[in-house]
């Protein structure tokens, strides 16, 4: 056990799991290296088959600039293993959305609603698989749509 480090982040966090047991990606940027706004509309596409690999569950969470939950009609935070009422591409990818105005009415049970200013994503891993560990997984990008 790695008790320096747990008692050292228990001031601001909970629990400090260990590696083997949660994993976190974030980033402030798309794809091209640009700060993630909600202005702007983003998707996150995976292939058939490229879901996040884990054990027990996944989501994409979204934080706004102050890194808490961003206030939404949706009340709606992340996306994942969790949401019954994701809709996958007829090839059978999975794309999901994030940004301030819907995606359209077609693809609101993919989006998270995101502030009007800049935000962040988490790509969250519980149990995460050997290649998150190993980093031999790579997350998909975040392209700008609009």
């Amino acid at each position: 056990m790695d008790y320096f480090n747990r008692t050292g982040t228990a001031r601001s966090n909970i629990y400090d799991n260990k590696n083997s047991e949660t994993q976190y990606m974030y980033t402030d940027n798309d794809v091209t290296g640009k700060a993630l706004n909600g202005k702007s509309l983003y998707q996150v596409t995976f292939a058939k088959g490229k879901l996040p690999p884990v054990n027990a569950f996944w989501s994409l969470t979204l934080y706004n600039e102050g890194h808490i939950f961003h206030p939404n009609h949706l009340n709606r935070y992340s996306l994942g293993t969790k949401n019954k009422t994701l809709k996958y591409n007829d090839d059978g990818s999975l794309t999901l959305y994030a940004g301030a105005k819907s995606p359209g009415k077609d693809k609101e049970s993919n989006w998270i609603p995101a502030p009007e200013d800049n935000f962040s994503l988490y790509l969250r891993f519980y149990l995460p698989k050997k290649e998150v560990l190993d980093g031999t997984w790579i997350p998909s990008r975040i392209e700008r749509l609009k």
